[in-house]
């Protein structure tokens, strides 16, 4: 039987992480915007898959270059950093222009730019130096996007607005923190 450990671990972290986040600030923008979910949910599902699969193929290529020990380290101060990054919440410029392109386009240009060098991003890298398989962490850090965000583009404001956003960020920064004190006791692997 198949152990789905890596992607459940990844999954989790990436939705907890998620909230509150700019990219779910942002796909609350679209949605008002365009008022198309299904174009804005795909445009979501393609800029996160593209986006993570080169950060996990990142993490997954930090991993062979660094001895465990070296590497152990850094994920687990990595972690750390992630803990701490993820109590700051987000915001999102008001005077930011969304592109003018129909929902899809402007949603995949504009989720994938706003991930570069987001925590979910930094995440997704972690993830993958920790733990394989490389396509259940990209598969989870995709998913746990998508269960944070789709909700906000089909219910919009009214259900964002209700959010425990400082709940949400201290679980997922103790998430994190758990993730680097079990890296930093257990090694990576």
């Amino acid at each position: 039987m198949i152990s789905l450990h890596a992607l459940l671990v990844s999954t989790g972290t990436v939705a907890l992480a998620e909230i509150g986040d700019k990219t779910q600030l942002l796909a609350l923008l679209l949605a008002a915007r365009f008022r198309k979910p299904w174009p804005i949910a795909w445009g979501i599902l393609t800029a996160t898959l593209v986006n993570h699969a080169i950060s996990a193929w990142f993490g997954a290529e930090i991993s062979e270059w660094l001895s465990p020990e070296v590497l152990r380290w850094v994920v687990a101060g990595s972690f750390l950093a992630v803990a701490l990054w993820t109590l700051k919440p987000d915001t999102l410029d008001e005077n930011e222009k969304l592109p003018a392109h129909g929902a899809f386009i402007a949603t995949t240009i504009a989720f994938f730019l706003a991930e570069i060098g987001d925590k979910t991003q930094v995440a997704t890298v972690l993830l993958a130096a920790k733990y394989t398989p490389l396509w259940q962490v990209i598969t989870g850090t995709t998913l746990g996007m998508l269960i944070a965000n789709l909700p906000v583009v089909w219910l919009g404001h009214r259900f964002a607005d209700r959010l425990p956003l400082k709940l949400a960020r201290t679980v997922a920064a103790v998430v994190f923190l758990a993730l680097a004190a079990w890296v930093a006791m257990y090694g990576i692997g």
